[in-house]
């Protein structure tokens, strides 16, 4: 698979089979995946790779708290979406947020189904193999971009193995939890999770892709020849 269909075909799978996934596989794509641009050089990812039984002990973990803690769990270390949300992010937003509902049939008004729904984030969406990305909490916004460039490189490359993933930055909502269970150091925060493995193809919540805008809505260009 060449890098242009690794992007072309890298979406948020939230339906994923239960196969397994090797440990080297995914020691391979977290070394490569270090060849993401770094200011400096800092390489300021830390990144903890679970599977198997301690999967199953996170999910269990949090299973009995789904039905009263969602959708604010512990409260957040960082806001991830902007406060007002202006446009047109706020449309994009809420758009992406319909197609993912009706892709499983269920209605805005129907709001246990909804938090059933996003619930199963914190299933990891049955994928066998998790990912959680920290970075230092002294570090700036240089370093928060340079780990956002290496888990979309982790992504590709993920693609590249015939995988699919889902970048979760729901799990800052447990970040009390997933500190714990990961024994992080006191200077480090939970920045992202991610679920890895195979997409099941059958899914229908798989079925569909967010928009993108077109190019000329984003991207100027000037001086070049013609």
């Amino acid at each position: 698979m060449d890098v242009k269909e690794a992007v072309a075909s890298r979406y948020s799978c939230r339906a994923f089979l239960p196969t397994p996934v090797p440990e080297t596989v995914i020691r391979d794509i977290v070394e490569r995946a270090a060849r993401a641009p770094s200011a400096g050089n800092m390489q300021p990812w830390r990144v903890y790779a679970i599977a198997g039984k301690r999967v199953e002990e996170l999910k269990a973990r949090l299973a009995p708290r789904m039905a009263t803690e969602l959708p604010k769990g512990e409260g957040v270390d960082y806001t991830i979406y902007p406060q007002p949300m202006g446009e047109p992010y706020r449309t994009r937003s809420f758009d992406v947020g319909e197609r993912l509902y009706r892709s499983i049939d269920v209605p805005r008004e129907d709001k246990p189904a909804r938090y059933r729904q996003y619930a199963r984030n914190y299933e990891f969406f049955g994928a066998p193999v998790a990912l959680f990305f920290a970075r230092e909490k002294a570090h700036g916004p240089a370093q928060w971009a340079d780990i956002g460039g290496y888990l979309q490189t982790v992504a590709l490359l993920a693609r590249g193995r015939g995988l699919h993933t889902c970048p979760q930055q729901a799990w800052v909502s447990f970040h009390r939890t997933v500190r714990d269970f990961l024994e992080l150091p006191e200077h480090l925060m939970v920045y992202s999770g991610m679920a890895v493995g195979y997409e099941d193809p059958d899914a229908p919540i798989n079925g569909w892709r967010s928009p993108r805008e077109p190019l000329d809505a984003f991207a100027t260009f000037s001086g070049f020849e013609k």
